[in-house]
């Protein structure tokens, strides 16, 4: 009776333990930011948010500027409760608003808060390749239109926007900041950390390396590599995301 007896405590007391620890984890995941931002470089900052992708948490990356005219946005956060966090993270940092966005692919994680910042007054940009995919798909919708590989100066700062190829879908662009050497990649490059190239729902898998070698080609030594997803900090996520294309051109 008595070994009986001390059984059931311990079984108690293990029960007590798992299910404590189970609310450290879900409280621990619930303290996890939602939004991160962090310093890259001079004027240039990475902002991280965050969304459920084939049932795993993915992160985003996105990358702002600050200007003397006001901060420019490259693509929107994934997590839609993150469009005005951002905006306010922003201005209480720098003292300045955000006049204009741009957004590199038509996929969510990248033109999800377009609609939103038009409204807030920001200055949308896409281009027309984009602009077209987007409406087919029912994806959110830049006000302003490029139809071809454009330079933008802002304050004291230029960058031109790019596109190499298709890849990871038909229309994706980087942007290279030529004289700071930064390139963001957007979900066409891939981390470093990466085994795979991803959502390949709309990438052209015989034109990707290809794509990739044209972004070598333009954007030449570059110093800072921003991927779309994942560790932006690796310094090898061009070489590796050529590397992972041609060798799924092998097999397909």
């Amino acid at each position: 009776m008595a070994v009986r007896t001390y059984s059931n405590i311990m079984r108690t007391i293990i029960v007590a333990i798992s299910f404590i620890f189970s609310l450290a984890n879900i409280f621990g995941q619930a303290r996890k930011a939602k939004l991160t931002i962090a310093h890259l470089t001079g004027d240039f900052y990475i902002y991280t948010t965050y969304s459920t992708y084939k049932d795993y948490q993915v992160s985003a990356n996105g990358m702002y500027i600050v200007t003397d005219n006001g901060v420019v946005l490259f693509d929107t956060p994934w997590d839609t409760t993150q469009f005005q966090p951002l905006l306010d993270s922003i201005k209480l940092n720098h003292h300045k608003n955000v006049i204009l966005c741009v957004a590199t692919d038509f996929h969510e994680d990248r033109t999800g808060g377009l609609e939103y910042y038009r409204k807030q007054g920001i200055k949308t940009y896409t281009t027309k390749q984009i602009d077209e995919l987007s409406m087919k798909r029912g994806m959110k919708r830049a006000e302003f239109l490029t139809y071809k590989d454009t330079s933008f100066t802002i304050g004291q700062h230029t960058f031109q926007t790019y596109f190499p190829g298709q890849g990871h879908t038909a229309v994706n662009i980087v942007i290279w900041f030529e004289k700071e050497k930064i390139l963001y990649g957007g979900c066409l490059i891939k981390s470093g950390e990466d085994d795979d190239l991803g959502n390949l729902g709309d990438a052209n898998l015989k034109e990707y390396a290809t794509t990739i070698k044209n972004v070598q080609k333009k954007c030449k030594s570059p110093k800072y590599v921003i991927t779309g997803h994942g560790d932006w900090t690796s310094k090898n996520s061009l070489e590796h995301t050529l590397f992972m294309a041609q060798q799924i051109k092998k097999k397909n």
